[in-house]
């Protein structure tokens, strides 16, 4: 990557887009492992009930799977991003901040729909916190597609538009799901998979517009 720097608030800090991209793959790490920690079976059970603890634990890894699945997705979302970007600006560093701190406390949320899966609450703040993530992305896009110069000299604007739409139509499947998950909570749960769909659509259409080259990838020769 080029190695254009920023100093954030006037001050001798230096963050270059390969360096916060090290962070975050840190706090993506660090989120994805936390996961894990709520699955757990009680100690010292008798043989007969080992059966029973290990269903009983079957939601905490119904919400394990789910948010190792979303992180993941989310990380690979990350390093997309930062391939297209040169030069981090002060609004780039704010947003993807925010965007950590939602990221790390991940596990939160998680727990709260393996314990409370079945009520709208839990439902609702699951796919809310999701949601706010999904649209920070959108929001480093936006300032992309306003700023040029930041970008990376492969970065279309067409390509940089697409991934907007893509990114924008997730943020509007978890959005519209928070007010089913008021009418049903496991609809609003099978909702959430209307992104994959519809991830496919907008990322299919401008290839076949383009005659199937992605642009995301610099022509060769």
């Amino acid at each position: 990557m080029p190695n254009r720097l920023y100093v954030p608030f006037r001050r001798e800090v230096l963050v270059g887009p390969e360096r916060l991209a090290f962070f975050g793959d840190a706090v993506f790490a660090i989120a994805i492992t936390l996961l894990a920690l709520d699955i757990s079976v009680p100690e010292d059970l008798p043989d007969s009930d080992v059966a029973h603890a290990v269903r009983e634990a079957v939601p905490a890894i119904g919400a394990y799977l789910l948010s190792f699945l979303v992180i993941g997705a989310l990380w690979l979302a990350q390093h997309a991003l930062f391939r297209l970007i040169a030069t981090i600006d002060r609004w780039l560093l704010f947003c993807y901040f925010a965007l950590l701190a939602i990221v790390a406390a991940l596990p939160f949320p998680t727990k709260l729909i393996s314990e409370y899966g079945d009520t709208t609450t839990g439902t609702a703040f699951y796919a809310a916190s999701i949601f706010l993530t999904v649209v920070l992305y959108c929001a480093m896009y936006l300032r992309l597609i306003a700023k040029p110069g930041l970008t990376a000299p492969h970065a279309t604007p067409s390509n940089l538009t697409e991934v907007f739409r893509r990114s924008l139509v997730v943020a509007l499947v978890f959005a519209t799901s928070v007010p089913v998950a008021f009418f049903s909570p496991t609809l609003a749960k099978y909702w959430w998979l209307l992104a994959v769909p519809a991830n496919l659509l907008f990322r299919a259409r401008p290839a076949a517009a383009s005659g199937g080259q992605d642009e995301s990838q610099p022509s060769e020769g």
